[in-house]
């Protein structure tokens, strides 16, 4: 298993992975007519654009094969105000995958880099039906706020969670 930054070449490997983890991830959660739609081609596009943004931090986890089986990237989103802070913006693993400490090495990695850039606050925003969410709480990240979002022509809550130490949660990583 290689977790290491993406390259542009990488973006179809991480559109497939987000496809296909959107659809086991958010079944019964979102529309099914909203998945069945997602495309890889659209988000190969949007990959390729994440990649290329200076200030947003992907990485990939590959397995023996050098396949891509897992994501996240990280950056600050412009409407995240707090000073010292950052975003967890997407983490992401095929099904088969999930379970085997893979998504606790990617979060490590992103942790690492949020420490290199003196952040000492990291905020994530998940469904509420997403399990991810006991993910982050098992790693100390705090409820700060719940707003709704439309997705899919459906009314979603959405969680953001704060994880206000970054050296905490990479003692216990």
């Amino acid at each position: 298993m290689i977790i290491r930054k993406a390259i542009l070449n990488d973006a179809s490997g991480i559109a497939k992975v987000h496809v296909d983890s959107w659809r086991t991830t958010y079944k019964g959660i979102i529309s099914d007519e909203f998945l069945k739609n997602l495309s890889y081609e659209q988000r190969t596009e949007l990959w390729t654009k994440n990649i290329a943004k200076e200030d947003n931090y992907v990485v990939v986890a590959e397995n023996t094969e050098g396949q891509i089986i897992g994501f996240a990237d990280a950056f600050k989103r412009e409407t995240n105000k707090v000073t010292n802070s950052g975003d967890l913006t997407s983490i992401y693993l095929f099904e088969e995958y999930q379970g085997q400490g893979i998504g606790r090495k990617i979060f490590k990695a992103l942790f690492k880099h949020f420490k290199e850039l003196g952040y000492n606050r990291i905020f994530v925003d998940v469904l509420e039906g997403n399990k991810t969410r006991y993910f982050y709480e098992h790693f100390g990240a705090k409820l700060v706020k719940s707003s709704q979002i439309r997705i899919g022509g459906k009314m979603l809550n959405e969680l953001t969670y704060e994880w206000n130490n970054v050296d905490n949660v990479l003692e216990n990583l």
